[in-house]
């Protein structure tokens, strides 16, 4: 396995892993439609856009097997209005469906939070879906902590609730 910094290049694949692991991850938590309906060119779009647009605080990673992209982290600074000067923010982690439990999630998180503190970030945060025990075991078992934060908005007709964990860096 090898982790590197993405480039606008690698869109079309990063879009493929995003798609496909919101398909199999959020199969029981999302409405089938919503996810029948993600589109990988329109998300190869949103992250070519993403990937010739980073800030000096932001930083797209990819993990290759055998040269193929199977998953990616995306960090940045915090997008929260309540959050300090120092903190960064875990924007997105996915993994191909079949990778998961397989410890590229560990080692691209590991990878993600060495940028944050290499950014200068003394914390970071990020945003699970509440019901998704699976992946708050996973960042609970990195270190990260539900800070008490709750949010919910509409997607796809039904509505979800988030909650933010956070890690001191």
């Amino acid at each position: 396995m090898l982790i590197r910094t993405a480039t606008p290049e690698d869109a079309p694949d990063i879009a493929e892993v995003h798609v496909r692991s919101w398909q199999g991850a959020y199969r029981d938590l999302v409405p089938g439609p919503y996810l029948a309906a993600l589109s990988i060119p329109e998300r190869t779009e949103r992250w070519t856009s993403i990937l010739s647009e980073a800030g000096p605080d932001g930083a797209t990673f990819v993990a290759l097997i055998d040269g193929r992209i199977v998953g990616f982290a995306n960090v940045g600074r915090s997008r929260d209005d309540d959050a300090g000067e120092g903190t960064g923010e875990l924007m997105s982690i996915y993994l191909l469906p079949e990778q998961v439990g397989m410890s590229l999630g560990r080692a691209l998180l590991a990878r993600a939070v060495d940028a944050l503190r290499t950014s200068g970030f003394r914390a970071a945060t990020l945003w699970v879906f509440e019901s998704n025990a699976r992946a708050r075991r996973f960042y609970e078992a990195a270190g990260w902590s539900f800070d008490g934060t709750r949010t919910s908005f509409e997607l796809g007709g039904a509505t979800l609730s988030e909650v933010r964990y956070r890690s001191a860096l």
